[in-house]
């Protein structure tokens, strides 16, 4: 078969991101929806509609990029934090729609694995990465092989007893209570009011409001003390770590 092609689809708390894929890793036909999320079937219709749209002769598979638990042995998405999805065999009931091969991952481990095979970890053995938008989420690629343990970076505790998470989790001081897009709109609906949101707040930074860069740079120095502890649990070298910033706007690092 001449040039076989995947369809890519990357499911975030925002929105639904697709794209054709080539072998070499060449992305054509990128399209991007907003996620549905006031229920699972609501979420599922939107997924198909998103698959259906780049379906066409010479896609040979499907693989989708998850912010949630899986059992890679079952096909089972366990659980979620951002998203309407849990308790469902994700990947037969994708490959009984669509007649495809169909591939899952956690979408932190996916682009981990990716910045590994073709990007910034390249020239690495060992690296970490951090995902940041909706959610806060990480994967680890150890002597050249992905982990692919219940590694929940963004759960983290970072603060003892600290601000609720969110989403469906009910744990406190968490990383991803403090460093998302989420977590950036909600400290500046306290500052300046419920109409601010995560793009307002980057926008007053860099007009240099002294509450919106207070508020980033707190954001930041949690965001270090994350970051700096997976430095120490994992031994890296920094170029080993990096973030990525995943949410439809701006986000603060």
């Amino acid at each position: 078969m001449a040039d076989p092609r995947v369809i890519g689809v990357d499911l975030g708390g925002t929105k639904i991101l697709t794209g054709v894929v080539h072998r070499d890793g060449t992305v054509e036909h990128r399209r991007e929806t907003p996620t549905p999320t006031e229920s699972q079937d609501a979420l599922l219709a939107g997924l198909d509609a998103a698959v259906e749209e780049l379906v066409e002769d010479g896609i040979v598979g499907l693989g989708f990029g998850i912010p949630s638990r899986l059992d890679q042995k079952t096909g089972r998405v366990e659980g979620s934090v951002n998203i309407p999805l849990e308790g469902l065999d994700f990947r037969a009931r994708m490959q009984e729609r669509f007649s495809l091969p169909v591939g899952i991952e956690n979408d932190a481990n996916a682009a981990t694995y990716g910045e590994f095979h073709s990007g910034a970890g390249r020239d690495v053995q060992s690296m970490v990465m951090l995902t940041l938008g909706t959610g806060c989420g990480g994967g680890v690629v150890i002597d050249g092989k992905l982990y692919r343990g219940w590694a929940e970076f963004g759960h983290m505790v970072i603060e003892y007893d600290g601000v609720p998470c969110q989403g469906s989790c009910t744990g406190r001081g968490h990383l991803e209570g403090y460093v998302t897009g989420t977590a950036a709109t909600k400290l500046a609906q306290e500052e300046f009011g419920p109409a601010a949101d995560a793009h307002r707040l980057i926008r007053l930074a860099d007009e240099r409001d002294d509450a919106a860069r207070r508020i980033l740079g707190e954001m930041g120095g949690k965001l270090g003390a994350g970051i700096g502890s997976l430095v120490n649990i994992f031994d890296l070298p920094a170029a080993g770590c990096g973030w990525h910033a995943r949410s439809s706007g701006p986000q603060p690092a």
